[in-house]
């Protein structure tokens, strides 16, 4: 099926470089996109506003998820809730330019951490709190998703 997907930014993406991509985010480093317009807005308005220059941009683009189903490529998809594995593999994500933490996939599908992540991962990697409180504190408020794109060959299913 033909899923229209979603990016926000302060420029205007006409070709993806995943050099350009920031580590230690959620799924790691790589290519962002939602299936939900107005989280690609407001993530939009959020880039313009952390850069101090450029409007608020969404880039459209089209992606046949049928190609999940490819054994060529290795994909990741989490269930619509949070739980103690997307947790982990977050908190691991978060801190890979310190652990030196990979992972294998090209595309990672799941929700979107809250934005006072840092906070309650601190929280986790002291022993304060245990993997099924960090999970339910990293829980964005309103359920959003987000698809990582992290190889050229996943890169490769996305069309403008």
């Amino acid at each position: 099926m033909i899923k229209k997907l979603f990016h926000g930014s302060n420029v205007a993406i006409t070709s993806i470089d995943l050099s350009m991509s920031l580590i230690d985010k959620d799924f790691g480093k790589g290519f962002y996109l939602t299936d939900i317009e107005s989280q690609a807005v407001a993530m939009a308005q959020r880039r313009v506003r952390i850069m101090s220059h450029g409007e608020p941009i969404v880039t459209v683009f089209e992606f046949d998820d049928s190609c999940l189903a490819n054994s060529d490529l290795n994909v990741k998809v989490f269930p619509d809730v949070v739980n103690a594995e997307w947790a982990e593999f977050v908190n691991a994500n978060r801190n890979s330019s310190q652990t030196g933490f990979t992972h294998p996939f090209d595309i990672v599908i799941g929700p979107v951490a809250d934005d006072g992540v840092a906070y309650q991962l601190e929280r986790y990697n002291e022993g304060v709190i245990d993997i099924k409180t960090l999970a339910r504190e990293l829980a964005y408020r309103k359920l959003n998703r987000q698809y990582f794109f992290g190889t050229e060959k996943a890169i490769a299913q996305l069309k403008q």
